[in-house]
This record gives structure tokens, C-alpha cells and sequence, in this order.
């Protein structure tokens, strides 16, 4: 059974940063992706990058690109998220999910996801 334990949120002023990480276990993950994606109060779910575990490649949102890193401890099955410069339209709570097959920024294809964690940026 896959699991995801995402950990790393706070609180944070506007210009800070946070590292989220999100431990995976259950499987061996080598080709697989792992995404993460946000939901703020009243607003849908949306990508915000994803990486595969063979290979690395990444994808980012263009709301996150060059302040925000994706990247993987293949060793310890962990993802993580460098969030620098945040932004108060960065408060979320930020969920990490994964699949084997997927359209890395499209969360209608991931089934496997984690409980979430809130981030919150203070202007």
C-alpha cells in the first residue's frame, strides 16, 4: 500500500522561506512521479511541480518557476520542496501525490496522495 507523509509546513512572512518533504513508501518508486499541488481556501486544487523519480526531469508551475525547487533523495524515497521568496498568495495547504503513470501536472491522474500541509504566508 502506497503512502505519503508530507511534512515541513508553517508559518511563514512574505520573503521566507520552507522546505516540504514528502516520504514515500509502500513501493518502489523508480518510475514513478511524484507531483505536489496546492489548495488555497475556496480556490481548486492546482499543480505546482512534479519530478520523476528515473531521470529527474521536472515540471513547474509558471506562478512558482525560479523560486520554488523539486527534488529527490532517491536513497530515502523523499521529495522535496524548496519554496524561497513566498508570497502570501502562496498560503495553501500542499499536498504531495503520486502514480506511476501520469500527466505530471494533471492531479485527475495521480491516485495516491497525501494528507496535506499548510503553509502560511504572512505579508
Amino acid at each position: 500500500q502506497v503512502k505519503l507523509v508530507e511534512s515541513g509546513g508553517g508559518l511563514v512572512q512574505a520573503g521566507g522561506s520552507l522546505r516540504l518533504s514528502c516520504a514515500a513508501s509502500g513501493r518502489t518508486f523508480s518510475n514513478y512521479a511524484m507531483g505536489w499541488f496546492r489548495q488555497a481556501p475556496g480556490k481548486e486544487r492546482e499543480f505546482v511541480a512534479a519530478i520523476k523519480w528515473s531521470g529527474g526531469v521536472t515540471y513547474y508551475a509558471d506562478s512558482v518557476k525560479g523560486r520554488f525547487t523539486i527534488s529527490r533523495d532517491n536513497a530515502k524515497n523523499t521529495v522535496y520542496l524548496q519554496m524561497n521568496s513566498l508570497k502570501p498568495e502562496d498560503t495553501a495547504v500542499y499536498y504531495c501525490a503520486t502514480d506511476l503513470t501520469v500527466v505530471p501536472t494533471n492531479a485527475a491522474s495521480y491516485d495516491y496522495w497525501g494528507q496535506g500541509t499548510q503553509v502560511t504566508v504572512s505579508s
